[in-house]
């Protein structure tokens, strides 16, 4: 089906309009409203508060806080998770964790953004006995890690804003940053850097290093980074390995928009 024939109404398969509807939500990363939405899709008023009731009753969109944007439901994030965690898109994602984990000799994870934190997709251990255990499927805060550090600082400003008004801050270790204008001065140096760190600030003795893949579109898709234990890698060590996480970073990206 042509993307001219989809963008009229009359063109779009009754069984199509959902999925097409979840599509343009998901593509907007935004909240947003049904009339938005239907600039695009052109479908009827009726049709189109309908569907949007149906995602929401079957748990595939949720409302925002203003009563009428929606964002995607806990289904349709779980159902991003699955298509990530296909087998045949996680042999070659693992081979790209694999092979980097080599070069830098420590250990390398892949997380995505859920709700309350960065969830841990995939995970590459460390040859050393000494690893930091963080399995796949650990949820892990925003704010004090290289991974939460760095999604936090793709978000809309005024997202953000709102976002360091309203979470909790808690301090995980005594280097956290607990004070929204520090951790808001340390989101605005990671855009510019392109990375993020974690210098102790979620567990004692850990330090990271977190930098994007990026959607077609130039978008947070989820994160790459490195864990060590810090008295074996200070972050200038791992900063040392940038180039490399960049070009696996690249690697994923592709990967993922197969």
């Amino acid at each position: 089906m042509t993307t001219e024939k989809t963008e009229n109404s009359g063109q779009i398969p009754t069984n199509l309009r959902l999925l097409m509807l979840l599509e343009e939500v998901a593509k907007v990363g935004v909240p947003v409203t049904p009339s938005v939405v239907n600039e695009t899709l052109g479908l009827p008023k009726p049709t189109i508060h309908r569907l949007f009731a149906t995602a929401e009753a079957e748990g595939f969109l949720q409302r925002d806080i203003d009563g009428r944007s929606y964002s995607p439901g806990r289904r349709l994030r779980q159902l991003s998770i699955n298509t990530l965690s296909s087998e045949r898109v996680r042999t070659v994602r693992l081979a790209i964790l694999k092979s980097l984990a080599l070069k830098v000799g420590e250990t390398c994870n892949l997380a995505i953004p859920e709700r309350d934190g960065m969830f841990y997709l995939d995970r590459v251990e460390t040859h050393w006995p000494l690893r930091i255990q963080l399995p796949v499927g650990t949820e892990v805060p925003f704010h004090c890690t290289a991974s939460g550090k760095m999604y936090l600082s793709t978000l809309r400003p005024d997202y953000l804003d709102r976002f360091l008004k309203n979470y909790a801050l808690e301090p995980q270790t005594e280097s956290t940053i607990t004070q929204p204008a520090k951790l808001k001065v340390e989101l605005d140096a990671t855009r510019e850097r392109g990375y993020a760190t974690d210098n102790q600030e979620f567990m004692p003795g850990m330090t990271a290093i977190a930098v994007p893949i990026l959607d077609n579109r130039g978008r947070l898709l989820s994160t790459l980074s490195i864990h060590a234990p810090e008295q074996r890698r200070h972050i200038p060590d791992l900063i040392d390995y940038l180039d490399d996480l960049n070009e696996a970073a690249r690697e994923l990206s592709g990967v993922a928009g197969r």
